[in-house]
């Protein structure tokens, strides 16, 4: 913008460019399924690894982003330094379901808190970035029951917790007084010129309500992304029980979690089967409706994949990230070299989001290793 700048002798004869600042790349690192409360076989020459430390070496790696440069992969920011990132994305799995001889929710929550809480530190000035959670199965059946037995029956201070953080309700919540039906994690924020929508397990039809109600005041021209934590299949065992609603009946694999009853039959198949058809349709149609919805992020099933959703009737392109889990990975805990997380970079001008895989255990047995990127992807952002 051309101005002329008044002194005090009159004005000056040339023309003064003043350029707005550009808004900066924004950079997230993403995670998922941490898991606190179980052991791994083996980590780094060690067996019977607890959680926190795993966790604890995954931050350690995570610390030395900053001071990185991208890889030249064409992708945002690409053989730039990283810099500061004040987010940490964590797509549910914060602790492990408290069944025998795992412990309860309120110690796997501790550690938690004494490992990302206060040893994670990319923010500005090496401060601690700002924690992003959404509430895994596992999370939730601590709080609500389950159908094998656990100790104690129920736990909710993760959940709990995950709310008071996220939620920021102006009187905290307890234990004590905690609804699951009533106090969902579900919850926006405008980041890096995406509207980014934090949901508690999967988008079903009770959860697009609150997402149609979000996006009332959000522009069409303004791209959404969600994170949750299941895939955008679902699960069917997280569905409500369709012969007794709300009550976890003794070898019943339906775990009640989302609001939405499962409509396939009397119970969901063997575990890994994708038998949601009917209820996949809801949330296709939904996505038609809102085609500024363009990535969805989620953990649950363990490994690094870039792919894309496209329903059950093949007529919808959804890009989709997952997410590695340093406890339960599909192929890191059979092969540790491969244990990952996510870095997301986000150009608000150009409106690119890329995605990088950082496989952060590529060399076991040296302390001193460093993070080496491994996949990735980049898609536009911008509305058509």
């Amino acid at each position: 913008m051309k101005k002329l700048i008044r002194l005090g002798f009159g004005l000056l004869a040339l023309p003064i460019l003043l350029h707005a600042q550009q808004p900066k790349v924004i950079h997230m690192i993403l995670t998922s399924d941490v898991h606190f409360g179980i052991f791994k076989k083996k980590f780094r020459g060690d067996t019977t690894v607890p959680s926190w430390k795993i966790n604890q070496a995954a931050i350690a790696q995570m610390n030395k982003l900053p001071d990185m440069k991208l890889p030249h992969d064409k992708g945002v920011a690409a053989g730039q330094l990283i810099g500061d990132i004040d987010r940490l994305v964590i797509t549910g799995d914060i602790a492990n379901r408290e069944e025998p001889p795992y412990q309860c929710a309120t110690i796997s929550w501790q550690q938690f808190v004494d490992t990302y809480g206060s040893q994670l530190h990319t923010a500005a000035n090496k401060q601690e970035p700002q924690l992003l959670l959404v509430p895994g199965n596992h999370d939730v059946s601590n709080a609500i029951g389950y159908t094998k037995k656990m100790e104690p029956a129920t736990d909710p201070t993760s959940l709990v917790n995950i709310y008071n953080l996220t939620m920021h309700p102006p009187v905290p919540l307890t234990n004590t007084n905690y609804n699951y039906a009533n106090n969902k994690v579900n919850y926006s924020k405008e980041i890096g010129g995406a509207h980014c929508i934090f949901l508690t397990i999967w988008p079903d039809s009770a959860e697009r309500i609150w997402i149609a109600k979000d996006l009332e005041s959000v522009s069409a021209q303004t791209p959404v992304i969600l994170f949750t934590h299941d895939p955008p299949e679902g699960d069917p065992k997280h569905f409500s029980n369709p012969a007794a609603p709300g009550k976890f009946v003794k070898d019943s694999k339906f775990e009640n979690m989302v609001a939405e009853t499962y409509k396939e039959g009397p119970a969901p198949q063997k575990d890994g089967d994708h038998t949601t058809d009917i209820e996949q349709r809801g949330w296709v149609n939904f996505l038609k409706r809102h085609p500024n919805i363009k990535a969805y992020f989620h953990g649950h099933e363990n490994w690094n994949e870039f792919y894309t959703y496209k329903g059950p009737d093949k007529d919808i392109n959804l890009p989709v990230f997952r997410i590695d889990s340093p406890m339960k990975g599909e192929d890191s805990a059979k092969d540790e070299t491969k244990l990952s997380f996510q870095l997301i970079s986000l150009d608000p001008v150009k409106k690119m989001l890329t995605v990088r895989q950082c496989l952060w255990n590529t060399h076991p047995g040296r302390k001193d290793q460093e993070i080496k990127f491994g996949e990735s992807k980049t898609i536009s952002l911008a509305i058509l």
